[in-house]
């Protein structure tokens, strides 16, 4: 959605008010992983310590990760820090788009709650609370899934597509805007 993903500047006024407020700070960029092989969910088998019993990322889907972490670079947007589910399509993501400058951190609250309903609402509060320490002069990255950013902004977003958050005064998250790596 940023003009600059193709590297051809800002092509609309959404996308220069929502540079302007990644460059400035404050923000949670909610990113869901990156694209990945065909499936929805994890296999009956699935280990979060094992990769090979997950679904993983494609090879277009580690492509738009470097890209997601290349363009916030050339952006100048500042990053304070990056967490990430434990889930291995995440974890990749997110080392792919921002390991070469910032540690990733694991955080199980971001963990997919994709059949864990029962875990939403504690995870979701979990989340805000975490939010209201966003510093104000940078922005976390939290790599995450699509079931959580729903739970907790009530969007959906596709794979590699961001929403970039502004915790608000009342406990809550203002959405800036989406953006996504092309």
């Amino acid at each position: 959605m940023f003009g600059l993903w193709a590297g051809v500047g800002i092509v609309r006024a959404d996308d220069a008010r929502l540079l302007a407020s990644m460059r400035s700070g404050g923000n949670i960029v909610l990113i869901r992983h990156a694209a990945t092989e065909p499936g929805i969910g994890d296999p009956a088998d699935f280990r979060v310590d094992d990769c090979s019993t997950q679904r993983n990322l494609s090879e277009a889907g580690r492509e738009d990760a470097r890209r997601m972490g290349e363009a916030l670079r050339a952006a100048g947007v500042p990053i304070a820090a990056v967490r990430s589910s434990r889930w291995c399509r995440c974890l990749e993501t997110a080392a792919l788009a921002f390991g070469a400058w910032h540690e990733v951190e694991a955080w199980p609250v971001l963990d997919s709650l994709f059949g864990r309903a029962g875990e939403r609402e504690a995870r979701r509060t979990r989340m805000l609370d975490a939010a209201a320490g966003v510093p104000a002069d940078g922005n976390w990255v939290w790599v995450t899934h699509q079931a959580n950013i729903t739970a907790l902004t009530g969007e959906f977003t596709a794979m590699g597509e961001a929403l970039v958050v502004r915790p608000d005064a009342g406990g809550g998250l203002h959405v800036q805007g989406r953006w996504r790596a092309r």
